[in-house]
């Protein structure tokens, strides 16, 4: 094979988006992570009209390796690539010879030989999106990896709150709940604190990541005083799933301290969003009333803006592929 790709931009200097791969949030500048917001904007009108499709990347292969569960975020690359005319390959990971011992690496060369034109990855470790997108020739788009970064959903995220809020420069966004093992958490503390956001972060002692102010946000352990005037509230799941030991006392306890009801939604600015990356624990980190209220709730709007950046993204990490001009 011959020598695998960086994530460097040599050739693209001068680029709006001049990356290989999408990786994660870190390294992005704030024009760049601006254009792929703007550049959401058009699959935002065209999913919501009749006609569902370009053709734009027709004869392109995508390969979506999920090597994690994922309901949302495979469905949503699934429709993106679908929508744009891609031929969409799901890979059946638990089928897979990774299953039967495989390295990642070796799984990498694999999916390399088959001359995909896109690979998008979610894996439970962190860093194996970027030792795959090191070993092979075309562009790496990281579904999540680990406690590292998820960055599509903090693009979804911030182009949610653009479109609702008009801005994000000087808004108060209040990251609450399991920081500690949110990917989620760790791309959105990087895109807003970059759009100039001020960003907060509230949770138990034991949920807070230690020296978390080195990001640039201001830590909170005190529930009301965390959502005290914040514009946007984003409300994280509890991610048992990676918790070893006790870091909350019982569920019962933590949503009585760190639920998010509407009486502790008084506590933010009167017109404050609510968000959630999902899934949502309902009684747990938010209450269901809150979840549906149609007027401060922007979940459904945060997965309807998922696909549109999705789309964006496949279709500005393959311009070069496709030889668009200037690319």
């Amino acid at each position: 094979m011959s020598s695998p790709p960086t994530r460097s931009n040599d050739g693209r200097e001068g680029l709006p988006f001049p990356h290989r791969h999408l990786t994660g949030i870190s390294g992005l500048q704030p024009h760049e992570i601006a254009f792929l917001l703007d550049e959401a904007e058009q699959w935002v009108q065209l999913n919501r009209g009749t006609a569902k499709h370009d053709d734009r990347l027709a004869g392109l292969t995508l390969i979506n390796a999920f090597f994690e569960n994922s309901t949302r975020t495979l469905l949503s690359f699934e429709i993106a690539g679908k929508r744009l005319g891609a031929d969409v390959v799901n890979m059946a990971v638990a089928q897979s010879s990774v299953k039967k011992g495989e390295t990642l690496i070796d799984t990498a060369i694999t999916l390399n030989a088959m001359r995909a034109d896109m690979i998008v990855i979610r894996h439970e470790a962190s860093g194996a999106v970027q030792l795959i997108a090191d070993k092979v020739d075309c562009p790496v788009l990281n579904a999540g990896d680990g406690r590292h970064e998820h960055p599509t959903q903090a693009l979804l995220d911030a182009l949610t709150i653009r479109r609702r809020k008009g801005r994000i420069n000087g808004l108060i966004v209040a990251i609450c709940g399991d920081v500690l093992h949110s990917r989620v958490a760790r791309s959105n503390i990087l895109a807003l604190t970059a759009l100039g956001a001020e960003v907060r972060v509230v949770g138990p002692p034991t949920l807070l990541p230690p020296a978390i102010e080195r990001m640039g946000v201001t830590p909170f352990t005190d529930f009301d005083s965390g959502l005290d005037g914040a514009d946007v509230v984003m409300m994280l799941r509890l991610q048992r799933e990676r918790m070893a030991g006790g870091f909350v006392p019982s569920l019962r306890e933590y949503h009585a301290l760190y639920g998010l009801t509407h009486e502790r939604l008084k506590k933010a600015a009167p017109d404050a969003l609510v968000m959630h990356p999902g899934p949502m624990n309902r009684g747990v980190e938010i209450a269901s009333d809150v979840a549906d209220d149609l007027e401060r709730s922007a979940i459904t709007e945060q997965v309807e803006m998922g696909v549109a950046v999705r789309m964006a993204c496949l279709d500005v990490l393959t311009r070069a592929r496709r030889g668009v001009k200037g690319w």
